[in-house]
């Protein structure tokens, strides 16, 4: 489904253009975040432990600039998790407003497990495009994400 905006070509280029990127951005997401079910896990939550999985403690702060998120949002996606006992913050000794923010031996165990389901969905679904395709998405994405 198109836009129904009746402006100028390039209007009407750019709102179908965003519209296709938006939607399949969504049912790709969809699709490959459906194993978060099971784990009762959010797709910021599992971002945030794939996060301190593969680059380790970060600053709060950090995570969300690196998922896109405001202060607030990560503040609660936190919580929530160390609640659950999968994240334990720390405080700065040296500056108490600096917190790093680590995985538990529970959120090691449980992103460890569910990581490799992830990437198959990835794959699974990236199939849809041929390698080279794949790389010319990237290259476009990465274009378009940097733009300021």
């Amino acid at each position: 489904m198109g836009t129904r905006h009746h402006g100028t070509e390039e209007e009407v280029r750019a709102l179908d253009t965003y519209i296709k990127l938006v939607r399949a951005a969504d049912s790709i997401s969809s699709r490959i975040h459906r194993h978060l079910d099971e784990t009762n896990l959010t797709i910021t939550q599992f971002g945030v432990l794939e996060a301190l999985y593969h680059l380790g403690s970060m600053y709060q702060r950090d995570l969300a600039a690196k998922l896109l998120k405001s202060g607030g949002n990560i503040t609660l996606v936190i919580d929530n998790l160390e609640k659950r006992e999968l994240v334990k913050r720390e405080r700065e000794p040296d500056d108490r407003r600096c917190i790093r923010v680590n995985l538990t031996e529970a959120g090691k165990q449980l992103i460890s497990r569910i990581f490799p389901t992830h990437v198959a969905a990835v794959v699974t679904e990236m199939a849809t495009l041929s390698l080279p395709e794949q790389e010319e998405l990237g290259r476009l994405c990465r274009q378009l994400g940097k733009k300021e």
